[in-house]
């Protein structure tokens, strides 16, 4: 049984981590860290203490309306891509713990390409 970094929880919801193969579970956000677990596999299972967070990276669509799904970039380990029924609860439970300036959206798609293109043509 894994045990929890946690020892306040503040929200819990169904999610979906995006790395490799969706995998369903559910997360769980506390006053030590985040948390996911597989709801079938409990050995599949991710913790990020709030120390190890450098930035949570969000995407946003539609002027804000709809956000598909968000990341945490960690200091050492990259970056662990989720998405959730009600993305924005989340977002707002993680801000109680990380600093809403290392609360960033996402380039859009236009941003990407136009800087791919600023590099090519820069050679």
């Amino acid at each position: 049984m894994v045990q929890s970094i946690n020892t306040k929880v503040d929200l819990t919801m169904k999610a979906t981590s995006h790395m490799g193969f969706e995998t369903y579970g559910q997360i769980m956000i506390g006053d030590r860290g985040f948390e996911f677990y597989d709801e079938r596999n409990v050995q599949n299972y991710i913790q990020i203490p709030w120390t190890e967070v450098d930035y949570v990276v969000v995407s946003i669509l539609f002027g804000g309306k709809w956000i598909p799904r968000f990341a945490l970039k960690t200091k050492k380990s990259g970056m662990f891509t989720f998405s959730a029924r009600d993305p924005k609860k989340i977002l707002r439970a993680i801000r109680n713990y990380i600093a809403p300036e290392k609360i960033v959206r996402s380039l859009s798609f236009g941003q990407v390409l136009s800087r791919s293109l600023k590099k090519i043509f820069s050679r």
